[in-house]
């Protein structure tokens, strides 16, 4: 059976992605070093109960791993001078921006889940609902690469700038989401930013799939990174649009 068009250039572009941008020196780093570093620097020598905040280490690798592709495709294809020519061939911008956020999704699901089968020969995790906790999973690289995809729709063709401007997104969301401080251990305004957070609510999933405890419901969960996905790749349609409009 042959493959439609648009799906056929999606994978197109996925697979050129993962051979050119997931050994970048600044996809390593901070989708893969930072967040290992961050954990060791905030858990070592704290006596903190590893198996506890283990979901919240796991949403955060996630996080910052499958959102941290999206941001260097796109202005370093620019710099490039390929972006153009992408957009010559047959393949619409949709395309393009979904291949970019299934890159960077499956970037972000493969180092996850290897961050997760090694941590289990250290760490004495258990899943209590597995169908639930490979739902966190997919949502979450979905919701977290579509953050990359929007934080890279600004025009702009210098890696480094874009990689600075995602990071002054990301770093305040990872403090506000529940993932250093618990939500039963937050109150006033610090408890009504992590309701605005999405990861709260993937912190919240991974809670439910591997502890059993959560604040929410696993269908407000569901929906809410269902949800963030669909308005963050509409709003990064609209804006790489305007910008071809004006020519950017």
């Amino acid at each position: 059976m042959e493959i439609p068009l648009a799906l056929r250039g999606i994978l197109v572009i996925t697979g050129k992605n993962m051979r050119l941008y997931y050994t970048k020196p600044p996809v390593l780093m901070f989708g893969l070093l930072f967040p290992l570093f961050m954990f060791l620097a905030f858990f070592v020598g704290r006596n903190l109960n590893l198996v506890l905040f283990f979901p919240a280490f796991l949403a955060m690798m996630l996080f910052f791993t499958a959102s941290s592709v999206g941001p260097l495709i796109t202005p370093w294809e620019k710099r490039e001078k390929t972006y153009e020519r992408l957009l010559s061939y047959p393949v619409t911008q949709d395309s393009i921006i979904l291949g970019d956020i299934t890159a960077g999704a499956v970037f972000g699901f493969g180092i996850s889940l290897l961050v997760w089968i090694v941590s289990t020969i250290l760490v004495p995790v258990t899943i209590r609902n597995p169908a639930l906790f490979l739902l966190a999973f997919v949502l979450g690289t979905t919701s977290c690469a579509a953050l990359g995809a929007l934080l890279a729709a600004p025009a702009s063709d210098s890696p480094p700038n874009v990689m600075i401007f995602s990071n002054l997104i990301r770093f305040p969301l990872i403090f506000i989401s529940g993932i250093f401080v618990p939500l039963s251990q937050m109150q006033g305004a610090g408890l009504m930013l992590a309701y605005c957070s999405p990861l709260t609510y993937l912190v919240d999933l991974f809670n439910t799939a591997m502890t059993g405890t959560s604040a929410f419901s696993p269908l407000l969960d569901s929906c809410v990174l269902i949800g963030v996905s669909a308005v963050f790749i509409i709003a990064a349609r609209i804006i790489q649009k305007r910008n071809l409009v004006k020519g950017l």
